[in-house]
């Protein structure tokens, strides 16, 4: 609900995201709030540029999925698809390279990865 985001300190914030199992990211969804809805009547700390990369199993090996902006005056809840690696990964990294105008923090009130686990049809976690 408005006001109880994830936050993250700063405009420029990542976070390691251990998914549930191996899989083959496919998508990944971003959900802000609307400016009406936000206390504050702004969208200054939604996400603006951002990648999301895949890890392997000990977290080292990277291989950049892609590069975005999240368009906070469009739809509150975006999904971007990803580069087709062909490959599992056991974590993404998100990484906020900007906001929509607070240099303080950054709000995210919801992130889905979708994906393929070896021998399944897309699946969202």
């Amino acid at each position: 609900s408005p006001g109880y985001c994830w936050p993250f300190q700063g405009s420029q914030s990542e976070v390691l995201i251990r998914l549930p199992a191996k899989l083959q990211p496919t998508a990944i969804t971003i959900q802000y709030t609307l400016k009406t809805d936000s206390p504050l009547r702004t969208i200054g700390s939604a996400p603006r540029d951002f990648t999301v990369s895949g890890l392997d199993e000990e977290g080292k090996d990277e291989t950049l999925l892609g590069t975005f902006t999240y368009a906070a005056q469009e739809e509150l809840i975006q999904t971007f698809p990803l580069k087709d690696e062909m490959k599992d990964f056991c974590f993404l990294k998100l990484v906020i390279q900007s906001t929509w105008g607070k240099a303080r923090y950054t709000c995210i009130y919801r992130v889905q990865v979708h994906g393929k686990m070896d021998g399944t049809s897309a699946i969202s976690q």
